[in-house]
């Protein structure tokens, strides 16, 4: 007799032959009242409610269970949402969870970066304007004169607008070999892909969950928000995209990049135009993720010492005034 059911039949016995009443039966048998209480319910409500829960799937094809219960409680069938939980799983009704596409990429081949063009990054920033309003901004880098040619910026940045912003770069300054992005579904969409293979422009894919592989892309996001987007307050569109081309020319013409030897991305550029200065920086033995600051001398320019050099010399003058004494 460990069953509620015959716990059940034995309480009602010693009801009904000795007159026991409902809560000394119970103790007597170890049968809890909640569940002496407990009715089964009758098959025919079991099967109505299976019936209405495929009804509502059948109209409501992307609705979990969760949804599906609120509908019934409208409806006026007080049922709790585990029972209809379980009645989709029996059913086979569940909501399959749409998984995000991706486009299943080796690690990007690394080619040395000798030439203006070569392979430009993509990447987009996310803000929001004073009225709760999210904008996005959609950076463009080149890897070899870390020279930002256009921020995009809208409400909305679909994969065709992409498109559209690249054959504005074509038109002003021609298209890059490759250009390196991550599995976002702006750039993993039909419409970019078509349009660098009928362009012959390769679209390198980072492994997902290693944005350190487009580091230059990354690199400028954080300078990019850390000078512009957290420093200024955008109280419509049309400011913030007015604010954003200001700062981006400055990037590009006034401020000093260090891994340029603290030249602009402009100057740069304009040394990397040049084919014998090209010819000679190749000659230098320089890393393919790097830029040619040493570079600059065939210019002309003078630019600042680094860190390093700074502190090697102020040892070699520590040295010679030690010498003298």
């Amino acid at each position: 007799m460990v069953s509620p059911e015959a716990k059940r039949t034995a309480v009602a016995h010693l009801r009904q032959a000795h007159g026991a009443s409902e809560r000394r039966a119970c103790g007597l048998v170890g049968q809890p009242r909640s569940t002496e209480r407990q009715r089964r319910k009758p098959v025919s409500e079991e099967e109505s409610l299976r019936n209405k829960v495929k009804e509502l799937a059948a109209e409501w094809p992307r609705f979990g269970y969760r949804r599906l219960t609120a509908l019934l409680r409208r409806e006026g069938m007080p049922v709790w949402h585990g029972r209809v939980h379980r009645i989709t799983k029996e059913l086979g009704l569940q909501v399959p969870r749409r998984k995000r596409r991706r486009i299943v990429a080796a690690p990007p081949p690394e080619r040395e970066i000798t030439k203006v063009n070569q392979r430009w990054g993509m990447d987009f920033v996310s803000d929001s304007l004073t009225d709760k309003r999210t904008f996005r901004a959609l950076a463009i880098v080149d890897h070899y004169t870390r020279e930002c040619p256009v921020i995009e910026v809208d409400l909305s940045l679909p994969g065709a607008r992409v498109v559209r912003v690249l054959e504005r770069l074509a038109e002003e300054r021609g298209l890059p070999e490759a250009i390196r992005v991550d599995n976002g579904p702006e750039f993993v969409s039909g419409v970019v892909r078509e349009w660098c293979e009928q362009r012959k422009v390769d679209l390198d894919y980072i492994e997902p969950g290693k944005p350190m592989q487009n580091g230059h892309v990354e690199s400028f996001n954080g300078k990019f928000r850390d000078e512009c987007l957290n420093v200024d307050w955008f109280t419509s569109l049309r400011q913030a995209k007015n604010m954003i081309e200001q700062w981006r020319c400055r990037y590009n013409d006034v401020r000093p990049h260090s891994a340029l030897n603290y030249a602009t991305p402009t100057e740069f550029a304009a040394l990397g135009s040049a084919s014998f200065a090209v010819q000679s920086l190749s000659s230098m033995g320089t890393k393919p993720h790097q830029g040619n600051p040493d570079g600059l001398a065939l210019l002309g320019l003078d630019p600042a010492p680094s860190p390093c050099q700074s502190t090697l010399i102020w040892r070699r003058r520590k040295a010679t005034r030690r010498a003298t004494i």
